[in-house]
């Protein structure tokens, strides 16, 4: 099934496109770097891939204190996807961050923060 295939088929799934991307960045791990952007930042390895998602996060945080919806978006879109390419380096399945998420649901943050007893 193709990646369109597989988008179309999880239409209406607001996760869905998570982890549809996620596949999406496992499949261009061994690609050609002159047809991919993900696959660059692969083979330039875990210090581009840090510091691209580094620079995402400081970017969002801006666009959140400019207050314009639309570069928030945007750029939440960019720190999502640089953070499932980091994921994908270390073979990380974005499901288990979504079963961290499910244990912590429930919990405050305050005491979530003392059961880890740091």
């Amino acid at each position: 099934m193709s990646s369109v295939d597989k988008a179309a088929a999880l239409q209406g799934e607001r996760s869905a496109i998570l982890d549809l991307l996620f596949q999406v960045i496992q499949e261009r791990k061994s690609g050609s770097a002159d047809k991919s952007y993900t696959v660059s930042l692969f083979q330039k390895g875990l210090d581009t891939i840090l510091k691209k998602t580094g620079e995402e996060a400081i970017e969002l945080v801006i666009a959140g204190k400019g207050g314009k919806r639309e570069e928030i978006v945007y750029e939440a879109g960019d720190l999502l996807y640089h953070l499932l390419v980091l994921l994908s380096y270390y073979d990380i399945d974005p499901e288990e961050v979504y079963r961290e998420l499910r244990r912590r649901f429930g919990f405050s943050g305050i005491a979530e923060k003392e059961s880890r007893g740091t």
